[in-house]
């Protein structure tokens, strides 16, 4: 501790703690990255739902701007905002799709089919194994 410090812990009547910095690694589980993927998915879908609410009241009140007053530029704007309200909805319709795909991805595992194999042996080895194949059946 420095003079500056002794004077101020005088002056004030405290007493300074050094302050000890820890860091915690912090490991979650895959349930615990699903629980959050699924917090994610619901507060996306909600603050979509939200937006897309909103941007259908703007639309509403640009259409009626733009009725009464005729002006073309009025429209533009009116048409730009359904734009945008229906790339929302295309953005909803996303989310959707990428939330099962996230579960598909979870749950594959090695292929069952195999289409292509590979018999490593001599002639010899592979008539007596086809041979033994016919009597089996």
């Amino acid at each position: 501790m420095n003079e500056f410090e002794k004077n101020m812990e005088e002056i004030f009547e405290i007493d300074i703690a050094p302050i000890e910095k820890t860091t915690e690694m912090i490991t979650q589980a895959n349930s615990e990255v699903s629980v959050d993927a699924n917090k994610d998915y619901e507060y996306t879908r909600g603050e979509l739902y939200r937006l897309i609410s909103q941007g259908q009241e703007a639309v509403q009140g640009a259409l009626e701007v733009a009725q009464e007053s005729g002006h073309p530029r009025a429209y533009e704007v009116a048409v730009n905002a359904m734009k945008q309200v229906s790339d929302m909805t295309d953005k909803l319709i996303d989310l959707q799709h990428k939330m099962k795909n996230l579960g598909k991805e979870d749950k594959k595992s090695t292929p069952t089919t195999v289409n292509n194999t590979m018999f490593i042996g001599t002639t010899a080895d592979l008539q007596k194994m086809i041979k033994d194949a016919a009597k089996n059946k």
